[in-house]
Order: C-alpha cells, then sequence, then structure tokens
C-alpha cells in the first residue's frame, strides 16, 4: 500500500528540529502542527507550495532582519546596535545613492547626496567601522545594491578578513540581480553583459569559498514598487531568476551546488490575501522549473527561499500613523506565505529616514506577530482555504502566461506548458529565458508593461474605485506632523575630508597596481574576484574600482523611446 502524503509528512516532522516553545492557543488549546487530508500537499512536500519545512515555524521562525543605513558608518552602526540590541536577529543594509551607482563621496556627482538615502561607503576603512563590534561570522547581513554589487561585497570579505572572521563561514545576501534594473529602477553601471559577467564570477567565488552565502538575492520588490500588479512582480522576478540559473549552467557549474545560492526578495503589498497566493505560487512555479526544466535533483536547489520587505508604496504622508496598520497587515500576509525573513516598514518612510522611535515600532510590529500571535505553531495555516487555493492557482496561471510572453521575446515556439522540450534546450546549451529577458530589456517591454499596470491602479484610485484611507477617503484627522530625521550636510563634508585623508595615507602605487590588474583580468576569462579583493584590500575606493571597469566597459545608456 502507498505511505499517503499526511504519512510522509509526519515521518520527516519527527526527524526535525522543533523549538522548545508553547504550541498552544491563547486559551491552552493543543494545536496540530499542520493540517490537511490524508493525500493533500503537506509542508516541507514537493512542489512547497506550503513551505519549505514539514515544521514550519515551529522549527524555526523567519529571521528579523531590518533595513537601516544613513549618514556615515558610525552613525549606521549605532543604528544596527540599536536593532540587534532590541531583539533584531539579521542586519540589512542600505546605501545611499552615491554608493548605489559606485561614485565616491567627493565625485561632483554626489553633491548633497552623501548619506542621504543610505549609508555612505567609499573604502573598506567605511566597512570596518559600519561593521564595528558587529560579528559577521554570527550575524547575517543583507546588502540592498546592485550595480556596484560585487566590489561592495569585496570590501566587506575585506572587513570580515580585518575583524579575523573565518569569511567561509559568512552567511547572508547579496542584492546583485541587476536584470531588475534594467527592468525597474535604473541603478546601473555598465551594459547587462559586463554585469553578468561580474555575477557569474561571484557565484562561482561563492560555491567554492563560501557555501553558506547567497551571492544573488533576485529582486521583485523593486518591480512591484514601480507598479507593477502581484502577477508581473511574480513573474518577472521568477524569469530574471531563471536567468540567472541558465547563467550558472553556462558557466558549466552543477545546479545542485550553485543554486542554493540564489535567494529572492519580494514586496508584500496591503491586498492580504492576494500576497499570500503570491508567496504559494511562487514557490510551487520556482520548484517545478528547477527539477524539470534545469535538471535540479537536491531539494535544497528546487527551494525558493525569500526575504520580504513590507510595501513602501503603500505608506501615506497624510495620516502616516495609519502606516503602522498597513505595516502590521503586510508583515503578516508575508508570515503567513512563509517568508524565510522580514522587514517591516517604519512608518515615517515615506517622509524621511526612519527615525530611532518609528525603527523601534517597525521592529516590535514583527516580534508581537511572532511573540503574541500564535501564527508561528501552525505550517500554512491557510493551505486548503477555498478561496487561498483558487488564488494561487489564477496567480499561478498569470505568471505562465508571461513566462510564454518573454519565451517568444528570445525567439521561441515552446511555453511554459512543455518542460521536458525546455529542458532539452537547456541542454543544448540555449538559453530561451536569458534571450528574452534581454530582448524585452533592449525593447522596453517590461518597463511598459508596468507603466501600463501603474496607469490602471491611479485611474482607479481617482475613480474612487480603489480607496487609501486618508488620501481619497476618511480624509478628516488630527493628526500632528511628524519630528522626521534629517541628515546634516556636515555628514558630506566630514565623509569628503575622511576620504582624502584616507587616500593620503594609502600606498598609491600599491593601489594603481591592483586596478591595473583587475582591468587586465577583465581582459580576460579570468574570474575577477581576487583582483578585485586586492583592490579593496590597497583601499581602492569605490569610484576607483567602478570607475576603472566604466573605462574597460563603457557606461549603459538607456535607449531613447518615445
Amino acid at each position: 500500500m502507498t505511505e499517503s502524503a499526511r504519512a510522509r509528512w509526519q515521518a520527516r516532522y519527527e526527524q526535525s528540529r522543533v523549538r522548545e516553545s508553547d504550541f498552544t492557543t491563547l486559551s491552552g488549546l493543543e494545536v496540530e502542527p499542520a493540517y490537511g487530508t490524508d493525500d493533500s500537499e503537506w509542508p516541507g512536500q514537493f512542489p512547497f507550495t506550503r513551505g519549505l519545512y514539514p515544521t514550519g515555524y515551529r522549527g524555526r521562525t523567519w529571521t528579523i532582519r531590518q533595513f537601516a543605513g544613513f549618514g556615515n558608518a558610525q552613525q549606521t552602526n549605532e543604528r544596527y546596535r540599536m536593532i540587534l540590541g532590541r531583539g533584531g536577529g539579521g542586519l540589512s543594509v542600505a546605501f545611499d545613492m552615491p554608493t548605489l551607482m559606485g561614485r565616491d563621496s567627493d565625485d561632483p556627482k554626489s553633491l548633497g547626496e552623501v548619506g542621504h538615502c543610505g549609508v555612505a561607503i567609499d573604502s573598506v576603512a567605511d566597512m570596518e567601522v559600519l561593521f564595528d563590534g558587529i560579528d559577521l561570522g554570527d550575524v547575517t547581513t543583507s546588502m540592498t545594491i546592485s550595480g556596484p554589487a560585487v566590489p561592495v561585497f569585496c570590501m566587506m570579505l575585506v572587513a570580515a578578513e580585518r575583524a579575523d572572521v573565518d569569511t567561509r563561514t559568512l552567511n547572508g545576501t547579496l542584492q546583485t540581480d541587476i536584470f531588475k534594473e534594467y527592468i525597474a529602477q535604473k541603478e546601473w553601471l555598465f551594459a547587462p553583459e559586463p554585469h553578468l559577467r561580474l555575477i557569474g564570477d561571484l557565484m562561482e567565488y561563492c560555491a567554492a569559498n563560501i557555501p553558506a552565502y547567497k551571492p544573488l538575492s533576485v529582486s521583485g520588490y523593486h518591480i512591484r514598487e514601480a507598479g507593477s500588479t502581484a502577477a508581473q512582480e511574480l513573474a518577472f522576478t521568477l524569469a530574471d531568476g531563471f536567468g540567472y540559473v541558465e547563467l550558472g549552467l553556462s558557466r558549466g557549474l552543477d545546479v545542485d551546488v550553485f543554486a542554493p545560492g540564489l535567494s529572492f526578495f519580494f514586496d508584500a503589498h496591503v491586498d492580504f490575501f492576494e500576497e499570500i497566493a503570491k508567496f504559494r505560487a511562487a514557490r510551487r512555479i520556482w520548484a517545478r522549473w528547477m527539477r524539470d526544466v534545469y535538471g535540479a535533483q537536491s531539494e535544497k536547489a528546487q527551494w525558493l527561499r525569500f526575504h520580504t520587505q513590507t510595501a513602501g508604496v503603500s505608506l501615506t504622508a497624510q495620516q502616516p500613523y495609519n502606516n503602522v496598520v498597513r505595516t502590521g497587515i503586510e508583515a503578516l500576509s508575508a508570515v503567513l506565505g512563509g517568508t524565510n525573513s522580514l522587514h517591516t516598514n517604519a512608518l515615517d518612510e515615506t517622509l524621511a529616514l526612519p527615525s530611532e522611535q518609528a525603527a523601534e515600532i517597525a521592529l516590535r510590529t514583527q516580534q508581537v506577530i511572532m511573540e503574541e500571535t500564535g501564527v508561528v505553531n501552525v505550517a500554512d495555516p491557510l493551505g486548503g482555504s477555498w478561496y487561498v487555493e483558487a488564488l494561487t492557482d489564477r496567480i499561478e496561471a498569470e505568471a505562465n502566461a508571461i513566462f510564454d510572453k518573454i519565451l517568444a521575446m528570445g525567439g521561441s515556439t515552446l511555453t511554459s506548458d512543455q518542460p521536458e522540450e525546455l529542458a532539452e534546450a537547456v541542454r543544448g546549451g540555449d538559453w530561451l529565458v536569458t534571450r528574452g529577458l534581454l530582448r524585452g530589456i533592449e525593447e522596453g517591454w517590461f518597463m511598459s508593461e508596468i507603466a501600463e499596470a501603474a496607469f490602471q491602479y491611479q485611474v482607479a484610485l481617482e475613480k474612487r474605485e480603489k480607496r487609501i484611507v486618508g488620501v481619497n477617503c476618511h480624509e478628516e484627522s488630527v493628526t500632528h506632523d511628524l519630528e522626521i530625521l534629517r541628515v546634516s550636510h556636515e555628514v558630506e563634508v566630514e565623509q569628503v575630508r575622511m576620504l582624502a585623508a584616507r587616500r593620503q595615507g594609502r600606498d598609491a602605487e600599491a593601489v594603481r597596481s591592483a586596478l591595473e590588474r583587475l582591468v587586465a583580468a577583465a581582459r580576460t576569462d579570468e574570474n575577477m574576484i581576487e583582483p578585485m579583493l586586492d583592490a579593496c584590500r590597497a583601499e581602492a575606493t569605490l569610484g576607483e574600482i567602478c570607475d576603472a571597469l566604466r573605462a574597460e566597459w563603457g557606461e549603459y545608456r538607456e535607449p531613447a523611446r518615445f
């Protein structure tokens, strides 16, 4: 007699580690770790619609990973210490605009932007200050940066070396995803191909040297923030992920080795059930494509791990305290959708950088959900809901239709319901999704699709078909103006002064030689990570590294479209 799905789940659950905790309701009622029929899908079973683990959050709760960065490295270090001291479990680094664009703080194009939307990082010396007193070997760290992600990561590695941390033990994520920049955010340095070269080099390096680190966080968050629908966010993001899988395969890497190093970053918007369905559909789609198209055999290579951030675009300047409610609902949808880590936005983020009080409220929002609501007691508690299951299927179908369009743009006649044929093409070295992505970027298709979705939503708001409390309904309020955090211009002055002093104190010849070595590597098929690490060790600045590569590869200019 064939063993039931429930029995298979039960066997795996009993072999899994479970937290020491009280798994009862507030009234003291015992609850089961999961619910379902004998033959329904259970948590931890392919295609992982109901979660990656048979235990759900009974085994381990999500990582509380608050996004923070402002001013200089010292100021941000103080905020990190506050977050960790009050129960945060991981860090997520926000960089200022010059850093995001690979510019030094003294670059003329950086004037007025230093430290304003994140922390200013010019060299390894800043990284050392940023993580001073924080054990990088013990805390998982995410860095939200794309264009100059690889040199910034190298700076973090060198900072860890100088702190006597075994870099082989580092864990965290790097948002190296460049496809989403061309699709939505527009923070790029070079044309797509050089960026993909660097990403491929990093994937190789991490697979060989830092096995726990995830060198590529594929970001749907910025796609959603640009105005996409939930289905577009899901489909565009997973398609980007397929492109990076094809990149790894093109390098001759074993999918079962490098795929566990891919992670994802999604938006949690305010439509509660739609977001839950989106997360469940994402795991299912990814698992099937990884197994059936890309040949992944291990579960870890089939798993879609993801970080979630509550929706910045849902925050309103009007009646900003309403944002606490919005963020709480969005965070709960991420948790019920099975997120692996979570950032909750602060109520004042639509106005300025979060104040310390607002940051604490955002942190406590997660802790209340984790400690008081009981949602961590049961894996996928909404699994089996007719509405949630139907919505999951609907979003999956919409995503598949978008995949078909991307495949067609790449010149393929195959569709998402032909996995065997797609797998055969991949085995033959035909990178179907990558071709479609590059063609869609070149033609502006992704941007036009997002723009149309954003326009339709704005029309619905103006017609009051969609409502936002405090904006187009219930507009009366006694809410007073918030005291907001402002970054002084003195931060820029001091950052520029320190940068000049560091340039004076370093070995200029060592910097020049290291940069020449880096450019020489760029002209060959050599992996560029070690030469870039050497440049960072010599105290080459971010701008100097990126400018050297700009001179070699050129800068990307978006084609004019009318």
